[in-house]
């Protein structure tokens, strides 16, 4: 076999992993996320001062955010359920370490710490869940495209053939998901009245670079004959269309349907299409061709998986759409957030079983195909995964009530604190700094420039897989690869996030 063939052979007929070991790997970005923030907040306890060198900076945030997430899909793989035990068990003794410190400071009594935790007021124009979910699915993207060619990543983990449940495959959903969260039906302000048609123009304007990228990805691939899988979506195919062709039609459906009613669309898309799979012959065409034996014969048969799973994206996208929605309805206090969260477990829990229900009615779940259980399953982990961010920064804001004058990047700012300390004759310091310099941060940083890193993802992935023999490397020389390629990546976005460029011009 050819190199080109043993590449191929290496990621295809897989059968994906359990639904519970997906779980515990999603809890991993939140507590990396809280573990940062704590160490952040003793920093400033030790120092009274936030870490301001930009080095130091960038490599805190590489180390705790991103390496952890690097060791957890390759080496330590087999022990995945005890990292989240890990992380916590860390995370507990940091918060440990602050409040022992700041009891012996003489400060308030935790009862009164809590109380003001309730009644405290969050900014509520920015929710720095949403932003950290997404740049979160593009760093796992970009660690799984490249490490699902080396043997330590698991085969488990990469994407199912036809059905199952890897993590490359929910890697999918969740970008449709994070782009809908901030689509412009949900930025548009509710009391300004537009063209109806106006963010359909606008998404046609927006998409051509999907476009491009997706035309110079098929011609770079057919040109150099790189080693591709024919089955996730097709031989002229791939998801720089998909997101596109999604976001379009979206766009249209949104503009004769009321957006607040977007749940419902979606519903009927992802059923409709689901009956036509389960009584028509259109499953067997999507699985074994027009002739019954894989032929590619023709546009619509070469390409059948990627054109006939627009449909489930597109219900996963306008189902997102109604969760953008939701969560940009005006709360400004802790209390307001903490009901959120429990409708976010409340979703979750309908979400689970209705995929259960699905797969016992129907059939199992299927990227391939993205028939109803994908949707719903996609829609209950990208939730779980929201929820736990939520929950992460909703801890960050009690610890920086422990702590008062100390900042977190990219994460929630209390923009009134309680006055119960002033009423003891207490001074009540800021909550957070209200200086205008922002401190360094990688997540701003890729979230400034998400298309880019993801687009210097895959040219790097590319450049690796054609100067290295990935399939019989070792396991150092792997973490070695993932971490150079993570960091060039992270640095690049770094700098151009430090001198405040941002490479979009549409």
């Amino acid at each position: 076999m050819s190199q080109k063939q043993l590449k191929e052979a290496f990621i295809s007929n897989l059968n994906g992993t359990s639904l519970l070991e997906i779980s515990a790997g999603l809890s991993l970005p939140p507590l990396c996320l809280l573990c940062r923030g704590l160490l952040l907040i003793l920093h400033y306890l030790h120092h009274g001062k936030p870490v301001s060198s930009r080095t130091y900076s960038l490599l805190l945030d590489f180390l705790v955010l991103v390496s952890p997430l690097v060791f957890s899909c390759t080496v330590l793989s087999p022990i995945i359920f005890f990292i989240p035990v890990i992380l916590a068990a860390f995370c507990a003794a940091i918060f440990s370490k602050i409040y022992s410190q700041t009891k012996r400071e003489a400060r308030a009594p935790l009862g009164q710490i809590v109380k003001e935790f309730q009644k405290a007021r969050l900014d509520p124009e920015c929710i720095p869940a949403i932003t950290v979910f997404r740049v979160y699915v593009n760093v796992l993207t970009s660690i799984s495209i490249l490490a699902v060619d080396f043997p330590q990543y698991p085969r488990r983990y990469a994407k199912a053939e036809t059905y199952g449940t890897g993590a490359m495959d929910l890697g999918v959903g969740a970008f449709i998901f994070g782009n809908a969260l901030v689509c412009p039906e949900v930025r548009q302000k509710p009391h300004r009245t537009q063209p109806r048609f106006s963010s359909l123009a606008r998404q046609v304007f927006s998409v051509w670079p999907l476009i491009a990228l997706g035309v110079g990805r098929l011609l770079s691939v057919k040109s150099i004959e790189y080693h591709e899988h024919t089955s996730e979506y097709g031989v002229h195919w791939n998801f720089f269309f998909t997101l596109a062709l999604v976001r379009l039609a979206a766009s249209l459906l949104l503009a004769i349907f009321p957006k607040h009613k977007a749940w419902l669309v979606a519903l009927a898309v992802a059923v409709l299409y689901q009956l036509l799979l389960s009584t028509t012959s259109l499953k067997m065409f999507i699985l074994h061709g027009s002739d019954g034996r894989g032929s590619r014969l023709g546009f619509l048969d070469a390409n059948r998986e990627g054109l006939f799973s627009l449909f489930g994206y597109l219900a996963i996208y306008l189902a997102s759409v109604q969760v953008g929605l939701w969560l940009l309805q005006r709360r400004s206090s802790v209390g307001g957030w903490l009901e959120a969260l429990g409708g976010l477990a409340l979703a979750v829990l309908g979400l689970w079983v209705l995929l259960q229900l699905c797969q016992a009615g129907t059939e199992p779940v299927s990227r391939r195909m993205a028939n109803l259980p994908f949707c719903a399953w996609v829609l209950a982990q990208c939730l779980l995964l929201l929820a736990f961010f939520v929950l992460a920064d909703l801890s960050l804001v009690f610890t920086k009530l422990l702590v008062r004058g100390c900042s977190v990047p990219c994460c929630w700012k209390v923009v009134q604190p309680p006055d119960s300390r002033k009423k003891q004759g207490m001074e009540a310091k800021p909550v957070g700094r209200q200086d205008k310099l922002s401190q360094p941060c990688l997540i701003s940083a890729i979230n400034k420039n998400q298309l880019l890193f993801f687009l210097l993802a895959n040219v790097m992935t590319g450049a690796v897989n054609i100067l290295i023999d990935t399939i019989h490397s070792k396991a150092a020389f792997t973490l070695c690869i993932l971490h150079v390629y993570m960091f060039f990546n992270c640095l690049i976005m770094y700098i151009l996030h430090a001198r405040n460029i941002v490479l979009k011009f549409w």
